[in-house]
């Protein structure tokens, strides 16, 4: 059992809110309803871009500011998770959360022109950005110890299988309707689960998100005004980096160096700090620090090869972006399904034996990318098949990760932990991406581009196996 120690104030019981399981199962339905509007949205506005840029007549350029503006909200929100639950309370953030994507998908379907459409899916990305690590801290509160995988596979499931689900249901949208109907589909969605929200999710006073009430968090301004514009200016200089294949360019090199100045600066006051706004002394457990390391070299390697799928089959093979969007629906099939059952099997079997042998499939499978991309009109089936071994590997490593970070901390630290994972995916996949079209840039969108690429990313995914090894060796039970 860990000794971590705890920094929260004197609590008060709250009153049970009923039956543990019945909780879980109604805090997943909500979160799961929340987190797959928010992957699928991003994914659906990745596939509209083109269409975007014809419809404002704007610039290509202008318009992957609708990307980044959602990001950048994205990553300055986030580490003001643990407080604003602390704060106000889990359900109170979350609901918060569901209302602000909503509303922002609403004013983003009635955009007039790129710079407002642009201004409201930074509004979206104030939402967005609290939704992932306020349901899971929720779902980890709710949650048995003994059954935590089995309650991750579920809550996890649109993270995973959104990326591959939003450009099918993008390019029918985009096809099919209007620009406008890439937002509107939230509409109905965010309504719904804030019905439910209200219904099912467990009364709450401010708490950290586990179900133990305490005093009014203060919040670390200082902290705050160091980590939140230093992740926003950090992923914005990897961004540019990557579009225009060069970081040394003053536009991709300012905003990365004052990023990561900010983001230290941060660090040695968090070390220091009695309250800081993130918990960075969770890094001092083993099994915490192993599965960072293992969760940012692998969504490094994994979520930025994601961009080579479309790109490979609209511009090498000349496909349409709906059936790029259907040729990678296989793949988030065997994720999901592979992701339910490692999830539940990480509940019995050691972490150390069930990881490392995920990473070596996703490597083996992006491996295997790497060779038949590199083929001149090679059999789309042996490319759906290779990426298919890859989605073994993966649902075989994110979410038993996550479980495994997370299952044996004390329940007053989900809160800064949940914030802590959802930082580290949002940078492995920035940092992931940009590497990924910095190489692409320099070698073309060829079959040899293609191959190194791929090769990138699966070296990427073979390196996360190094920290893995510090997992733990023996089963939970």
């Amino acid at each position: 059992m860990r000794t971590t120690a705890s920094a929260a104030a004197p609590a008060r019981p709250v009153p049970n809110p009923g039956n543990p399981a019945t909780v879980l199962n109604r805090t997943l339905a909500v979160t799961v309803i929340g987190s797959m509007m928010a992957v699928l949205d991003m994914t659906i506005v990745n596939v509209a871009m083109r269409r975007l840029s014809q419809s404002f007549g704007a610039s290509l350029e202008t318009i992957q500011w609708t990307a980044t503006a959602y990001t950048l909200a994205l990553a300055a929100v986030i580490p003001t998770a643990a407080w604003a639950m602390a704060r106000l309370g889990a359900k109170r953030t979350y609901l918060t959360a569901l209302a602000l994507f909503t509303l922002g998908s609403l004013l983003a379907a009635c955009a007039w022109d790129a710079g407002s459409l642009i201004a409201f899916r930074a509004v979206q990305g104030l939402g967005g950005g609290l939704l992932q690590p306020v349901g899971m801290t929720m779902v980890m509160g709710a949650a048995d110890r003994g059954r935590l995988g089995r309650a991750m596979a579920v809550g996890g499931l649109p993270i995973l299988v959104g990326p591959v689900a939003g450009p099918v249901l993008g390019g029918w949208l985009v096809d099919a309707a209007s620009w406008h109907w890439i937002f509107l589909v939230n509409v109905p969605v965010g309504a719904l689960a804030l019905a439910l929200g209200l219904r099912l999710l467990p009364p709450d006073a401010p708490t950290n998100g586990t179900g133990t009430a305490r005093t009014a968090a203060r919040l670390d301004l200082p902290g705050l005004l160091m980590l939140s514009p230093g992740l926003a200016l950090l992923l914005y200089g990897l961004a540019r980096g990557g579009e225009r294949g060069d970081f040394g360019a003053p536009g991709a090199l300012v905003p990365t160096l004052a990023g990561t100045a900010l983001a230290a600066g941060f660090v040695r006051r968090a070390l220091t700090a009695s309250a800081p706004l993130l918990d960075l002394r969770l890094l001092r457990d083993r099994t915490f620090a192993g599965a960072i390391g293992t969760l940012a070299l692998f969504t490094c390697g994994y979520f930025g090869a994601m961009l080579l799928g479309p790109l490979y089959w609209q511009q090498e093979r000349g496909l349409s972006a709906t059936t790029a969007g259907l040729l990678g629906a296989p793949t988030g099939l065997v994720v999901g399904t592979t992701m339910q059952i490692a999830a539940r099997r990480i509940d019995r079997v050691a972490p150390r034996r069930l990881i490392p042998a995920g990473i070596a499939a996703a490597a083996l499978g992006m491996a295997l990318l790497a060779w038949q991309s590199g083929v001149p009109g090679v059999a789309p089936w042996r490319m759906v098949a290779s990426a298919m071994v890859l989605g073994v590997g993966v649902g075989v490593v994110l979410m038993p990760t996550m479980t495994t970070a997370s299952r044996e901390l004390p329940a007053e630290r989900l809160a800064a932990a949940s914030t802590a994972l959802s930082i580290n995916s949002q940078l492995g996949a920035s940092v992931g991406t940009a590497a990924l079209s910095v190489a692409l840039g320099q070698t073309g969108t060829t079959p040899p581009g293609f191959r190194t690429a791929y090769a990138i990313a699966a070296i990427l995914l073979a390196l996360a196996a190094l920290p893995a090894l510090r997992l733990p060796s023996g089963t939970h039970d």
